[in-house]
């Protein structure tokens, strides 16, 4: 056998009394692809950013094709032939594709950038592996699939050898990220070695050579992908088997959220005249392949954009001009689809960021009631199982998916009838995506009118009662769940319905 290119040897890593990663190892074959999985806050994330240098090891060593790396230095990282691709995009957006990808890439002594070079080998390495780019475009004008192509070619303009992928389909519509693993795996296959998490089962099977397990920052299990299944991991990450709740059947009530002739304009695509209406006891799906119109529907739902056109209501009150303090006012919950830009303030404590939106519950004359509001974020921890969390943690230092689970709770907590869920499990594990169907559900049993914006399918039909599509900023007409099989969906999806009944 041939030496590993890359080797992990005994890395812990501490942050004041969490252990985020403890005693682990691992390696790397040269065009192997190797899947690192684990519940959100098992260290997996901890782990790339020691590889790339971003954090420097308490204990243990990293080598690549057998030298050490120095610790917390991702120049020496790069320079060894180790490239990093984030979760969330690094790029600058008012540059082109050609600025971002050859920015620090070149001595500070050389006054100017030799385009012509640059871009003869930005064009070879898209055709050599599959990501075609246009060294022109500003980044700002281009899909989330071409910008996760960029972080790419970013990489491989530094002549990686070494490719790690934090979440890469986290933003992804399925077609991107099935187009995106065919091009790994063609990447792999050319002597390219890759390191991708994920939290999509399906995407471990189907894209990986090899799959390492983390829980609580140790290393669980290894398995060769092709000798395992999806049941079998989902329970190595949480330690128990896992199943997602099943909807039951009821009657849902009155209009709760009703949208007539919607039309809103903005940054990204324009809503063009919608129509639908959100029951008591209901949820309502909206699918769509990313970019079709998702963002403004939510914006307008939270009152960060104003209709045009058209009528919003709430329970029979207009609201078509809502501001996001009247949306906090009338208890209208939110869970957006940005956790970090929209959903939570990163340098405030987890107990601050629990009662944000509802601080005059939590305040007397002016003054906040810290033990009350601490105690609530206590309970909010407990009940939602935010791990690595107290009421006084820097809410930054937890994992996407623990934020995303403070964010659902502080929420749900608040009991509201009309609850926005946009994109509620986006980067979540197996584990957390069951808990989080479950609330969901629950606040449904209890009469709260959902509106559900997925770009998982299987979620979607798994929790709505009805579904829609969005297509260009247009409604499909809603179909019962029962009859929203996926070749129905994807024909919805891709636009194909009866001009009379689009809404």
């Amino acid at each position: 056998m041939t030496a590993p290119v890359l080797e992990l040897d005994g890395i812990t890593k501490r942050f004041g009394a969490l252990t985020a990663n403890d005693d682990v190892s691992l390696t790397l074959a040269k065009g192997e692809v190797l899947a690192l999985l684990g519940e959100n806050g098992a260290g997996k994330t901890t782990l790339m950013n020691i590889l790339f240098g971003h954090y420097a090891a308490d204990a243990g060593e990293v080598r690549v094709k057998g030298k050490p790396l120095p610790p917390g230095k991702p120049r020496a990282a790069i320079a060894a032939g180790v490239g990093m691709v984030h979760q969330h995009f690094t790029l600058a957006g008012n540059l082109t594709v050609l600025e971002n990808i050859t920015i620090g890439s070149e001595p500070l002594w050389r006054l100017t950038t030799d385009r012509d070079s640059a871009a003869k080998k930005i064009a070879r390495l898209s055709e050599t592996f599959g990501l075609p780019v246009d060294p022109g475009a500003r980044i700002a004008d281009l899909s989330v699939g071409e910008r996760q192509r960029v972080e790419i070619l970013k990489a491989l303009y530094r002549d990686a050898e070494v490719l790690i992928l934090d979440e890469p389909t986290a933003v992804l519509a399925r077609p991107e990220a099935e187009q995106l693993f065919r091009t790994l795996r063609g990447m792999a296959l050319g002597g390219l070695s890759i390191i991708f998490i994920s939290h999509k089962l399906h995407e471990v099977m189907s894209a990986s050579d090899r799959v390492t397990v983390l829980r609580g920052g140790r290393v669980v299990a290894e398995r060769r992908t092709a000798d395992t299944n999806p049941a079998e991991l989902a329970e190595l990450m949480v330690g128990r088997a896992v199943s997602r709740p099943v909807r039951q059947a009821h009657e849902a009530g009155g209009p709760v959220l009703v949208a007539k002739g919607l039309q809103a304009r903005g940054s990204g695509t324009p809503l063009d005249g919608i129509d639908f209406e959100v029951r008591e006891g209901e949820i309502l799906g909206i699918v769509g392949v990313s970019g079709n119109g998702q963002a403004m529907l939510g914006r307008v739902l939270s009152g960060l954009t104003r209709p045009h056109a058209g009528t919003l209501t709430y329970r029979g009150q207009d609201i078509t001009h809502l501001t996001p303090r009247d949306a906090v006012r009338m208890g209208l919950g939110r869970i957006p689809e940005d956790r970090h830009a929209e959903g939570i303030v990163g340098d405030l404590s987890v107990w601050e960021n629990a009662v944000l939106e509802r601080i005059r519950d939590f305040a007397s004359r002016g003054f906040v009631r810290r033990k009350a509001a601490q105690e609530h974020a206590a309970d909010l921890i407990r009940r939602f199982d935010i791990r690595g969390a107290t009421p006084a943690t820097r809410t930054r230092l937890l994992s996407g998916g623990n934020m995303q689970k403070l964010i659902l709770g502080r929420n749900l907590a608040a009991g509201p009838r009309f609850l926005l869920a946009n994109q509620p499990t986006r980067g979540l594990d197996e584990g957390a995506i069951a808990a989080v169907h479950r609330e969901l559900l629950q606040a449904r049993a209890e009469g709260a009118a959902i509106l559900l914006i997925s770009e998982d399918l299987d979620e979607a039909v798994g929790l709505s009662d009805r579904v829609q599509a969005i297509v260009k900023g247009r409604l499909s007409a809603p179909v019962p769940a029962e009859r929203a099989d996926a070749r129905k969906l994807g024909l919805m999806m891709a636009g194909v319905w009866d001009h009379a009944d689009a809404v």
